[in-house]
């Protein structure tokens, strides 16, 4: 048997297994209005042809950076009336001065939030910089806080390393201090940064799941934010803790009667593990994601 035989059959198996553990409903009553959304990253071909592909795999919508390019928006909106998707941007800078990186933010998110073609999900944040101070980092929340309410559209910040909450103390003394503040909650990035599975901070793990309005489904682990395929078994534990995060949001959005929306969001290389020298990836970012999808719409059906 060759190494892609073998790779195929295997994960063929592993597929199996990891259906029959996940893919199963947990909530024995109830309805959940769950979307579960597709991302582009790593997708290679035109904006349309990533909304067929979604749509055909089952996707209920998209998340994507909001065009600042007016061309690129009128390309976005056509592809996702044609295809009947529903969509959720991301916005952020990457400017490392206080003032442009916090004048872009409001500037696509003012302008994600009053364009009228199609109302958006959510607005997802890669909020601020890391290394912004406190005082700085208010000045995104009250944004936020401000827009949401004006639009009625969630606004949601990304647990992401490299912005505002990029950690789960500090996150915490955040949350603590605006109490209406919601995140997307992608805590492979808090694995990541702690070298754990954040067994040892309950306190700034619950209160992030209290504030979860978004998910995005990507498996971190210890040493990294993505573990290269979550069907794999030597992954199992690190598999099973972000089940359980993702199952108490769900809990949670389900308890108040509020949308459930998650984006699989296991990305391409450098993501996803390589080879060394041919940088051949070591999986399938597209087949894990709509792995995750059906898993997920299955789990909290």
């Amino acid at each position: 048997m060759n190494r892609r035989t073998f790779i195929q059959s295997t994960s063929a198996t592993m597929l199996f297994s990891a259906l029959e553990s996940y893919a199963r409903p947990i909530f024995t009553e109830g309805v959940s209005d769950i979307k579960v959304l597709a991302t582009n990253w790593g997708f290679n071909g035109s904006t349309d042809s990533f909304c067929a592909k979604a749509k055909a795999e089952g996707y209920d919508g998209i998340e994507m950076w909001w065009p600042t390019d007016a061309a690129k928006r009128d390309e976005l909106f056509a592809a996702v009336k044609k295809h009947q998707l529903d969509i959720g941007f991301l916005c952020g800078s990457g400017s490392s001065d206080f003032a442009k990186n916090h004048a872009d933010f409001v500037q696509q998110i003012e302008a994600a939030t009053a364009q009228t073609v199609q109302k958006p999900l959510y607005i997802n944040c890669h909020s601020g910089k890391d290394y912004f101070n406190a005082e700085q980092c208010q000045a995104f929340f009250d944004t936020t806080h401000k827009i949401a309410e004006k639009t009625g559209i969630p606004v949601y910040h990304e647990t992401h390393r490299g912005r505002i909450m990029y950690s789960a103390p500090l996150s915490k003394q955040y949350l603590e201090k605006n109490p209406t503040l919601q995140l997307t909650c992608d805590l492979s990035h808090w694995c990541c940064v702690h070298e754990s599975l954040l067994e040892d901070q309950p306190e700034a793990l619950n209160l992030a799941i209290a504030h979860g309005g978004h998910i995005h489904a990507r498996v971190g682990h210890a040493e990294g934010p993505q573990v290269n395929d979550p069907r794999a078994p030597e992954w199992d534990k690190a598999v099973k803790a972000h089940f359980n995060w993702w199952d108490k949001i769900v809990a949670k959005r389900r308890k108040e009667q509020k949308p459930i929306t998650v984006l699989t969001e296991f990305g391409p290389p450098d993501y996803m593990p390589t080879l060394p020298y041919t940088r051949q990836a070591l999986a399938n970012q597209w087949d894990i994601n709509v792995y995750m999808m059906k898993v997920l719409r299955e789990r909290y059906k």
